[in-house]
């Protein structure tokens, strides 16, 4: 049987979910993030599926989002986007120290994924952390800066007023620098990373993430088949079943 337990560490709270009779045994570990405006809750079919195939996997609470919603307006939430995605990935570090010291994780076997914003706080994540064992980005992007500004040139064009000033701006593009994996692509060293991107998605783009794929293939060329990328033709900003089961069958064959 499969346990759902809901718990809290560092006040993060997230979801634990695995096979009743692993629970207390090291197991290979996944993270699965969920996307912007979402919650831990939306991916437990992604964790049922991982969990059935002998996985722990942790679906952490974002900041401002399901458990720890602000009761922010959407415009005073999307000003914040950088900053949730940043502090995503310093509290996986955390969460990940946790079950360390809990002996949990077998051989130091870490997965981590997500969908949309968890996508890119995937991303990122592979610039600063080198115990993640391999990664899967559905709708992610690893061009922190460009989409950055793609963002800011949105919200120009719309005339919308931005609740930072250009000093703040200016300060927080300087810190994505550091999480961007499309300027250290190095920082991938060979590591098992696996896409999926509908190319009809209008909210995050197709083209950042198949032309930074592109860039790395040479980095893989004696690591045949640790680097996939799936496009799918028809779909938007919504993951397939296909992309589910890859994810699935990615971590089965890679943790």
């Amino acid at each position: 049987m499969i346990i759902i337990e809901n718990q809290n560490m560092s006040n993060i709270p997230f979801l634990h979910i695995v096979k009743e009779d692993q629970k207390d045994k090291a197991l290979p570990l996944v993270f699965f993030i969920h996307g912007f405006t979402s919650a831990k809750e939306h991916n437990l079919h992604y964790a049922y599926l991982l969990a059935e195939k002998g996985m722990r996997v942790i679906l952490p609470e974002a900041a401002y989002h399901g458990e720890r919603e602000g009761q922010l307006a959407q415009e005073d939430l999307a000003s914040r986007f950088w900053g949730i995605v940043v502090n995503e990935i310093k509290e996986l570090d955390v969460l990940k120290n946790h079950f360390e010291q809990e002996n949990l994780i077998e051989n130091g076997r870490i997965g981590v994924a997500g969908t949309s914003m968890g996508g890119i706080v995937t991303l990122g994540a592979l610039t600063q952390y080198d115990w993640i064992t391999a990664a899967v980005s559905l709708m992610g992007c690893p061009s922190y800066v460009e989409f950055f500004d793609k963002q800011l040139e949105f919200i120009r064009k719309k005339q919308i007023g931005l609740p930072v000033s250009k000093e703040k701006i200016e300060q927080q593009r300087d810190e994505l620098k550091r999480f961007d994996l499309a300027l250290q692509p190095e920082k991938l060293k060979g590591r098992p990373l696996l896409f999926w991107h509908g190319k009809q998605d209008s909210t995050v783009p197709f083209a950042p993430a198949h032309r930074f794929y592109e860039s790395v293939i040479d980095q893989y060329e004696s690591k045949p088949g640790r680097l996939h990328f799936i496009a799918d033709e028809r779909a938007g900003h919504k993951v397939s079943r296909e992309g589910l089961l890859k994810t699935v069958e990615w971590f089965d064959k890679h943790l």
